[in-house]
């Protein structure tokens, strides 16, 4: 890596159903590089253990009519096994998270239980309480009784109380919770009780959207694409904290939490970090910069590229310093464990709260610093990928070969953005990671990671240095370490 002064010294469906029709659009990552996760795979794998990918995941990618029809399967069979409306079977699935098997052991041992769970049906106890009046309980007017309304609950209301409130749930986004209008009462409504309250054609398509949304979110094999207007659904058969992408929109995420996909990080904690990133983001302003002082002549220096090998070629005696520590290249190698890993203070609890404030600060600081780092790299590699493209195409357009005698460097930079990318998420993991053995050995295979994906962006940026076989080498071990961290750590 050389460096820059600065001398300021700083497959469309138009009948599909949308059901993320109503959210906010959100900003691609402009480092991203495209399906890194694909292409590659020759060029590493090996027979064997080796082989071995953590993140090998089955899933499905379903229109709206696939996974409409997928849930009215099951709607159908439970309603038929019940004795049940097609409307209450589905509130029953929702409620049990479509965990058919639990429905019908729980239905075989207490079916009136099961209803009354699924808040379809009142407690015998509710249920008996109720009187019969003429009067509407909201409006308190006097109503024929052929205008009254009521769910199994037996709480009456007039039409237009029931109109008015299923109108303003609906637009509100409410979905399957509308609910009784009883003080206390729980009871769900089934969608064919509210259709017909429902004023308008547009109401009644927004309030199948919502219903769509809700039946999906809540099956334990089913996720929305999060990608801005995709009303695709992904299915899988156990749901698990992976890897997935829409084959419509290409948006990539993790099944169990829907954010961006964040192995070796589990769900929990990576949202903890990024609110913690987000609340004391003014705090780290001032790592933020990219820039920093060469540590041989104090000259302001700002990244040219992604790796942290950084050289001042110009100087009379050049210098090679790692950019994250400011450290001397030569003995990086034996020292990067250190590099990577926080010292603890192991007698700051016996120290003022000042002082332990302090520490805690310096400890986030540390680890979002190398996050990042690790993120801004990912941005400058993929300029990196944008002119090994260029250069290809350059290369064939010359008859110097073929696109595919020089693949191999297209997948380099594609790898190095995929163990890249894994090691950035290692960070908010080793952060919030007790002390002890396993953080220990935790910390030397991030090490081991974080030094051959140096050695990788290092040959990727100088390809024309290194030959085929050389590169496709360091390009097996980086994914080797890349998979040893993640079969050891990644949450299965």
């Amino acid at each position: 890596m050389s460096v820059d002064m600065n001398s300021q010294g700083s497959d469309s469906n138009e009948e599909d159903y949308d059901p993320n029709c109503e959210e906010e659009e959100e900003d691609e990552d402009p480092g991203d590089i495209e399906d890194y996760y694909d292409g590659v795979a020759n060029d590493v794998e090996q027979q064997g253990a080796d082989a071995f990918d953590p993140e090998e995941y089955q899933f499905t990618c379903l229109t709206y009519k696939e996974s409409e029809s997928t849930l009215n399967e099951h709607m159908a069979s439970l309603a038929a096994t019940l004795k049940v409306s097609h409307a209450v079977a589905k509130l029953v699935l929702v409620s049990f998270h479509w965990q058919i098997s639990e429905i019908l052991e729980r239905h075989k041992s207490n079916p009136a239980q099961l209803l009354v769970e699924a808040r379809v049906q009142p407690t015998s106890s509710k249920h008996a309480m109720v009187h019969s009046s003429h009067h509407c309980a909201v409006c308190m007017q006097f109503v024929r009784k052929e205008n009254l309304l009521s769910l199994a609950c037996q709480h009456q209301f007039c039409r237009s109380c029931w109109e008015q409130h299923c109108t303003v749930l609906v637009k509100d986004g409410v979905g399957v919770g509308v609910s009784c209008m009883a003080q206390d009462c729980l009871l769900r409504t089934p969608e064919d009780f509210v259709f017909p309250l429902l004023p308008s054609e547009e109401l009644k398509d927004k309030y199948r959207r919502y219903l769509f949304r809700d039946y999906v979110e809540s099956h334990y094999q089913l996720q929305l694409c999060p990608g801005a207007d995709c009303p695709m659904v992904i299915q899988v058969q156990e749901p698990k904290a992976r890897r997935v992408q829409c084959n419509r929109c290409n948006e990539v995420f993790c099944f169990k939490c829907r954010q961006m996909y964040h192995a070796p990080t589990d769900c929990a904690t990576i949202r903890k970090w990024l609110t913690k990133c987000a609340d004391d983001s003014e705090t780290a302003n001032y790592i933020s910069a990219h820039t920093k002082d060469c540590p041989k002549c104090n000259i302001c220096i700002e990244k040219n590229g992604g790796c942290n090998h950084m050289v001042m070629s110009f100087l009379l005696f050049p210098a090679d310093f790692c950019w994250m520590c400011l450290g001397d290249w030569k003995t990086h190698g034996s020292e990067y464990y250190e590099c990577s890993r926080y010292k603890e203070n192991p007698d700051i609890v016996n120290q003022s709260q000042q002082a332990q404030a302090r520490e805690a600060l310096k400890k986030y600081l540390f680890y979002f610093e190398r996050w990042e780092n690790h993120n801004k790299s990912l941005q400058l590699e993929a300029q990196t990928y944008q002119r090994i493209q260029e250069k290809i195409q350059e290369r064939v357009m010359n008859n110097l070969g073929t696109w595919i005698d020089w693949q191999y460097l297209q997948n380099a930079a594609k790898l190095l953005a995929k163990c890249r990318y894994t090691l950035q998420y290692t960070y908010p993991y080793a952060y919030y990671m007790e002390s002890g053995p396993r953080k220990k050995l935790f910390e030397y295979q991030q090490a081991q990671l974080e030094a051959e994906i140096e050695n990788l962006s290092w040959k990727v940026e100088r390809a024309d240095s290194y030959d085929r076989g050389d590169l496709e080498n360091q390009m097996h071990i980086a994914e080797q370490r890349r998979r040893t961290l993640l079969k050891d750590f990644h949450d299965t």
